[in-house]
């Protein structure tokens, strides 16, 4: 598959929901923490391979705000797994930068410590950006977003009259109702960092977003495989990419619109 790769139409932002760890464990009748041992061994050699390929930005669903209901015993696994990731040599030896979304207050202190010093320690590197999503959820991100927003608008409601204020809110982010647009929104989403994603990949054969990036993925190429996370290898990677080269990325417009357009490139 590899072959068929278009290096000129590699997608600049890839998001991953991993899912099957726990199914694929289960198939071979052993605990469910064990999949997801072998998950983490499938993000580190898909992400050498995303960097190779020329992706900038790779998003992972690592664990969403309702995998907080899941088994005590399970939850914790999970968060060691989380430490064993960050603390790998992946990301210095390939400079590629680490960053974190999602509710930070709710990870234990130790996995917030560890998150923040990788953070500090890879902000430089430039090769590639992996993103955890870790105790995310759309929803959530979406309503902090508008939180923030209607903060800044009350603020500045507060001093109808008052110019001299006006020109402070003007200066300091302060904004009126008219102002807000789907720019400002994405401003304030954890992921006003990098853009939207070009191709949301799910493995384990659910066919769902699961409250994943539901503004960013507006517009995004879906795959969906029945593959469970720990087999998804390079190889399927590739389909994957290829399959959404194969696509026309439309955006409202019409096929000829498109075709007219890439003419004239």
């Amino acid at each position: 598959m590899k072959e068929l790769l278009d290096m000129n139409r590699i997608p600049q932002h890839i998001a991953i929901i991993m899912d099957g760890n726990g199914r694929w464990a289960m198939d071979r009748g052993l605990d469910r923490t064990f999949g997801h041992k072998a998950g983490v061994d499938t993000v580190k050699k898909i992400t050498a391979e995303c960097a190779r390929l020329g992706v900038k930005f790779l998003t992972l669903y690592t664990f969403s705000t309702e995998n907080w209901n899941r088994p005590a015993y399970e939850i914790e696994a999970l968060m060691g797994l989380v430490l064993s990731f960050v603390e790998m040599d992946l990301f210095t030896d390939n400079n590629i930068r680490f960053r974190m979304i999602g509710d930070r207050k709710r990870l234990p202190d130790g996995v917030q410590d560890k998150i923040k010093y990788m953070e500090d320690l890879t902000k430089d590197n430039t090769r590639m950006t992996v993103v955890m999503a870790m105790s995310y959820s759309s929803r959530w991100e979406i309503t902090e977003a508008v939180s923030q927003i209607v903060s800044e608008v009350r603020d500045k409601l507060d001093h109808p009259n008052d110019m001299l204020r006006w020109k402070e809110y003007l200066t300091t982010g302060g904004i009126f109702p008219q102002d807000i647009t789907e720019e400002t929104i994405s401003q304030h989403l954890c992921t006003n960092f990098m853009p939207d994603p070009e191709l949301l990949i799910r493995t384990g054969g659910e066919q769902r977003i699961s409250n994943y990036l539901l503004w960013q993925c507006a517009y995004s190429e879906f795959y969906f495989c029945d593959t469970y996370w720990p087999d998804f290898d390079e190889e399927a990677l590739y389909k994957a990419i290829v399959d959404y080269q194969s696509r026309q990325r439309r955006f409202g417009k019409t096929e000829a619109q498109v075709e007219e357009e890439e003419n004239k490139k």
